[in-house]
């Protein structure tokens, strides 16, 4: 079973972005977007919410629970 770790960056990867990317969506910085890919921090809901949003897929998709 896939984790929201693993789909976060799969999804990235898959439409072809950088971390500094998303980083600047989220209106954060590229060194906290990639503690967040390695599991150091935790994703705050409100970019689980934007990144859902962003790559339209729900929030059971993303942290894992579907496929």
């Amino acid at each position: 079973m896939k984790t929201y770790i693993d789909r976060m960056r799969e999804l990235r990867e898959d439409h072809d972005l950088t971390q500094y990317d998303i980083a600047k969506l989220l209106k954060t910085t590229q060194q906290t977007y990639s503690r967040y890919e390695q599991g150091i921090n935790e994703l705050p809901i409100r970019h689980l919410i934007t990144l859902c949003q962003f790559y339209r897929v729900t929030s059971d998709y993303f942290l894992g629970f579907s496929d």
